[in-house]
């Protein structure tokens, strides 16, 4: 059985934003089953449906999209998050994206049927998942504003600002990707920003 001891990142992100009470915890802890993935591992894969959702105790992933046989990132989560596929959990379809981890990963996989049910009955964890909703859009409004005014630079400070976990352990590419240059760009950015003092 999955208790709050042995979650600490999940649980303290699942409470950081907003009070969820113990039965809520319970709730979806009593759904979970532990789990580990080698890196380069897919959770989540385009055209597919697995019914799982998984929350991050350790370990980091990347969210993205093929696009013309180029990967395309989207996002990066880390420690006490939350990854699914949106296609699935919401409209019952195949998933459109892919989620892989970066790093060997702990999660605790949760059935969406179950976390579906514990977002709809428990106020509290409908205002958390409304707040990491809230979130989730801020920051995808934020990049894409960015990636069309910013200069590459600018760009990558701001993710380094935002993100310095996936900034520290992502692979150059997966976050030039993300910014939406190219991996050499991202070289030239770090080494100038590292020689200024």
């Amino acid at each position: 059985m999955v208790t709050p001891a042995i979650i600490p990142n999940i649980i303290g992100r699942l409470t950081g934003r907003t009070p969820v009470s113990p039965d809520s915890i319970a709730e979806l802890t009593e759904h979970m089953s532990a789990c580990r993935f080698p890196s380069k591992h897919k959770l989540v894969e385009e055209g597919s449906a697995h019914g799982l959702a998984y929350f991050i105790e350790k370990g980091m992933t990347r969210s993205y999209w093929v696009v013309e046989g180029e990967e395309i990132t989207t996002s990066f989560s880390t420690e006490g998050t939350l990854v699914f596929s949106m296609d699935e959990l919401y409209y019952g379809l195949p998933s459109e994206e892919y989620v892989e981890t970066v790093e060997t990963v702990e999660a605790y996989a949760i059935p969406l049927s179950a976390l579906r049910h514990a977002v709809t009955v428990r106020l509290d964890l409908a205002v958390w998942w409304s707040l990491i909703h809230q979130d989730e859009y801020r920051r995808l409004h934020r990049s894409h504003k960015e990636r069309l005014a910013l200069p590459a630079a600018e760009r990558y400070a701001a993710f380094e600002q935002q993100q310095p976990e996936a900034c520290r352990r992502a692979r150059l590419a997966d976050i030039a990707s993300y910014l939406g240059i190219t991996p050499s760009t991202l070289s030239r950015i770090r080494r100038a920003r590292l020689s200024t003092p």
